[in-house]
């Protein structure tokens, strides 16, 4: 997939079908809008083109908010790139940018920049200053200027309507078995392998491998069954989000036991995939009570695994 910072200075190809938004997390309401678009371009012997911004618009025009991204802006590229988008333009946003009247926006970036043939968004999609531009606008400006739109309505889970505030608060409560529903995939973390204090192997005889990560979401603190990606291998796990209370430790940690694994992880570069949650981190009497919950976690998760087959982002 071709990837162009700002506005590209030449066209992208023949026929483009446009797709615009900023699809963090590229869930199966996203998917569905960049299949539609394939299978358009595909019809027309054309380019499936997809709009995005840099940074999330909401980070410049609400930053009180303190919104957290679902996906890292690498992440999110690679996976419109497997959706079969063919190129991918990265507009910066700033205050100034978020000035833009939605006919200028049309005119200007769609009609003669582009080239657009077709638009294609999600039904509520917004865009402009002040939010003013409406699907309804565009099917207007498509008629005056000579492209098509299509408005695809969004995606159902459970009569849950999927988009990535739902998914956000899903991860944040712990619910990562309902926000894989929504992703098409499960909810990871990446993370860079850190020593850690040193109790699972030498003081509870079961090695854990801690992670620094910089993804922003992080699911709720707690106990949970994963799978962990390096490379090309893929382990069974059970991972915990915590302070470890049992040992009065402050910091936030993140780490995870891998199932029939003894290499040492030192300095690698893993990926967390949050299958189900176990339970809720807890305050144990000492060590032996800890090491028992531990096994029963452990249990637990290989249980969960072995019923599980959810698709992972490798």
């Amino acid at each position: 997939m071709q990837i162009i910072e700002g506005l590209p200075d030449e066209p992208l190809g023949e026929n483009p079908v446009v797709t615009i938004g900023n699809f963090d997390g590229v869930h199966i309401g996203h998917q569905k809008i960049f299949r539609l678009a394939v299978e358009k371009a595909k019809e027309l012997g054309g380019t499936p083109i997809a709009i995005t911004f840099n940074p999330h618009p909401v980070r410049v025009l609400a930053p009180e908010r303190g919104m957290k991204l679902i996906t890292t802006l690498e992440h999110k590229r690679e996976l419109i790139a497997k959706n079969g988008i063919k190129a991918l333009i990265c507009l910066p946003f700033d205050k100034d940018f978020a000035k833009t009247e939605p006919d200028d926006f049309i005119r200007r970036i769609l009609v003669e920049t582009i080239g657009a043939h077709w638009v294609i968004v999600g039904h509520s999609y917004s865009f402009g200053k002040g939010k003013k531009g409406t699907t309804a606008l565009l099917r207007a400006s498509g008629r005056k200027y000579g492209f098509g739109v299509k408005v695809v309505r969004y995606a159902k889970v459970y009569d849950d309507i999927v988009s990535s505030s739902r998914i956000r608060s899903l991860v944040l409560r712990g619910r990562v078995c309902e926000a894989a529903r929504m992703l098409g995939r499960a909810y990871h973390i990446d993370g860079t392998v850190i020593k850690g204090a040193g109790r699972g192997a030498s003081l509870l005889n079961i090695p854990t491998c801690n992670i620094n990560t910089k993804n922003e979401l992080i699911p709720k603190e707690g106990v949970y069954a994963v799978r962990v990606s390096f490379g090309s291998s893929i382990y069974d796990g059970v991972a915990n989000i915590g302070k470890n209370p049992t040992f009065g430790d402050v910091p936030m940690s993140y780490e995870a036991h891998l199932f029939d694994m003894n290499e040492n992880l030192l300095g690698k570069n893993i990926r967390l995939h949050f299958i189900d949650r176990i339970r809720d981190e807890k305050k144990f009497s000492g060590v032996v009570e800890l090491i028992d919950h531990i096994n029963k976690d452990i249990s637990k998760a290989k249980q969960i695994l072995s019923k599980r087959k959810d698709l992972l982002f490798l």
